[in-house]
């Protein structure tokens, strides 16, 4: 295992305990106590998972995952937020801006090890030897993790492009919403289900010409969702 994860949060007994797990699993442990360094190892040592807490001495992690979702480099990293906010509505806010996950305080470091194992297994799993998978008018490429509407590249986030990458691959089959957390999200994930209808207004919104009559990704009333074999 040589996976960096990247810690952002400004309490350091909050970064040793954390790193101190992570470590003892095999991670490389990079740290920033501030948003301004976050961004700067963000583009200059490319973690593969950031664990960032919202409330941060310079800037808050919103403002900090809007700019990383607003660069296309840096579209697929993984960010599980860390927050002391335990309304969902704080959390949806959270993932409606491009987070991957969420894990509130005060936490169990075992739990946090297990998020973010779940999300890098979820994400390496889901690279597999697979060839260019199309559907219509989109094209998804596992390997590189690339989506494209005609030539167009669509932007997403590791979750959302996991999501839709799950999706595509039973494309006309309905998936019920506990089945696509699972194949997607990972079977160590505990989040609400309200989470994954997040993702996929996230998604639908770069996908969709008209978010009120999706194309690909429908929603079956009562059960989940399946993407339609649309012709190109």
């Amino acid at each position: 295992m040589n996976e960096t994860i990247l810690i952002v949060d400004d309490d350091p007994e909050v970064v040793r305990l954390l790193r101190g797990y992570l470590q003892k699993e095999g991670y490389t442990v990079a740290v920033a106590l501030d948003g301004k360094t976050a961004l700067q190892k963000i583009r200059w040592e490319t973690p593969d998972l950031v664990l960032l807490d919202l409330m941060l001495p310079d800037t808050d992690g919103w403002e900090i995952t809007r700019t990383v979702r607003g660069d296309r480099r840096l579209a697929n990293l993984p960010i599980i937020m860390l927050t002391a906010r335990v309304d969902d509505a704080d959390k949806i806010v959270g993932l409606e801006l491009g987070g991957d996950d969420y894990v509130t305080k005060p936490y169990n470091p075992r739990e946090v090890v297990a998020r973010v194992r779940a999300r890098l297994r979820v994400q390496k799993g889901l690279q597999g030897g697979e060839g260019v998978l199309k559907i219509g008018r989109l094209s998804l490429n596992p390997g590189r993790r690339e989506v494209w509407i005609d030539n167009t590249p669509i932007t997403l986030t590791a979750t959302e492009f996991d999501i839709l990458h799950t999706l595509m691959a039973r494309a006309g089959y309905v998936m019920t919403r506990r089945e696509l957390i699972r194949k997607a999200l990972g079977d160590d994930y505990e989040g609400i289900e309200r989470t994954l209808d997040s993702h996929v207004r996230n998604l639908r919104r770069k996908l969709e010409a008209d978010n009120d009559f999706p194309r690909y990704v429908q929603t079956v009333y009562g059960v989940g969702y399946r993407l339609e074999e649309v012709a190109a």
